[in-house]
């Protein structure tokens, strides 16, 4: 789809046309303990059962699940909601959200448990402590103001043990950034606001945070922001990174490198294809090919400042491709792709606003060969070790 604007500021794109709205895994997991919750003090398992969200809105949601047993610590109860993301592409669409609930020790308060299909967290740098389950802090107050609710309403205490889990959300997780950020054996319980904002991008974004977050607590003082599949590869074999020193920018140059002003690693290394970084070292920090496309115009402006004559700069604008263009320009023995290269440096630093962050360019071809280079202004600085 079209966007209305082609950049909301920081490369996050805006629409037009207003989406569907969903629910966050960490909504779906709220209303599932809250669900279980009453069930646990002996009334009936409300459905559908409202939540309030931080907002103070108060969606209800069906149940599709709904079980009782009795386990080695008492009785349990659990429910599950089946997410719906609204028309975000979000790799938790349809999946079911499980809440089990049993009570636990006198004066404990409400606890949490990584069930199948949640992970749990590993490396440091994340807003959970390294061994707990990868429920993040807005999911976890509002499941325990949902099931306290309950509890009060039993008039007991809400001394309560709640295991969230996600269904087949191990296999879920191998499509997400959680391995990177040393979140193992599944999905994390996310949200902030409970609500998804269809095509918003806010999870990748946050993804990129977490992973400069990551690496910050590993210590790195190097680190690669990448476009692809390609640019990572290529910049792994350059310097032999662990993944902890990859960050999966995709097309949020702009989220990427805000971030980064905030929250700065010494050493940078923004790696990427010709087209992508070609908008990039036009200023935009967007560089998705439905929300900013290639200008051959500005490419064959770059040819002449290289010296090419009218006819290939004449043949640039009428190429079909940001690639055959840098084809024409290797043929000619031009650097254009060291000429973007040092642009995208350029706007990269305008971005950065002073952050002491140096910052190196590299592009790949389609085969994904170094192209192009933009070094760093210290070239020969050491870089921390990649963690193994």
């Amino acid at each position: 789809m079209e966007s209305g604007k082609a950049d909301g500021g920081d490369g996050t794109p805006e629409h037009a046309t207003p989406l569907r709205r969903g629910w966050t895994t960490g909504t779906c997991a709220t209303a599932a303990a809250r669900a279980a919750a009453e069930a646990l003090f002996g009334g009936e398992f409300p459905d559908p059962v409202a939540v309030t969200l931080p907002g103070g809105q108060t969606p209800a949601f069906a149940l599709a699940v709904t079980e009782r047993g009795e386990g080695a610590d008492g009785p349990w109860a659990a429910a599950g909601v089946v997410k719906d993301a609204g028309d975000d592409p979000d790799v938790t669409h349809g999946a079911l959200v499980r809440a089990r609930v049993w009570h636990g020790p006198p004066g404990s308060g409400v606890t949490f448990r990584a069930g199948p299909g949640v992970g749990t967290v590993t490396l440091p740098g994340l807003p959970l402590p390294v061994g707990e389950p990868a429920i993040n802090p807005v999911p976890r107050t509002m499941i325990a103001e949902a099931v306290g609710e309950a509890a009060a309403r039993a008039g007991r205490p809400a001394d309560l043990v709640v295991e969230v889990g996600v269904e087949n959300g191990e296999l879920l997780a191998r499509r997400t950034m959680n391995g990177r950020l040393g979140i193992l054996g599944g999905l994390s319980i996310l949200g902030t606001t409970g609500i998804v904002v269809p095509y918003s991008c806010a999870a990748w974004i946050a993804s990129i945070q977490r992973g400069i977050d990551v690496a910050r607590a590993a210590g790195l003082t190097h680190v690669a922001a990448c476009t692809g599949d390609l640019s990572e590869k290529a910049v792994t074999a350059r310097y032999g990174f662990a993944e902890q020193a990859l960050i999966d920018m995709g097309d949020f140059a702009g989220g990427t490198l805000k971030y980064l002003r905030r929250q700065p690693i010494p050493r940078l290394t923004l790696c990427g294809g010709f087209a992508k970084f070609g908008k990039l070292a036009r200023g935009l920090m967007d560089l998705h090919s439905k929300r900013n496309s290639v200008d051959l115009d500005w490419l064959a402006d770059r040819l002449a400042e290289l010296g090419a004559g009218p006819e290939l700069a004449g043949q640039a604008r009428g190429a079909n491709t940001a690639a055959q263009v840098l084809g024409m320009a290797e043929a000619a023995g031009l650097p254009l792709a060291d000429h973007v290269a040092a642009l995208a440096q350029r706007a990269a630093l305008e971005m950065l606003e002073g952050a002491p962050v140096d910052v190196e360019v590299l592009i790949t071809d389609r085969q994904g060969r170094i192209v192009g280079n933009a070094p760093f202004s210290v070239p020969n600085a050491p870089h921390s070790p990649s963690p193994r």
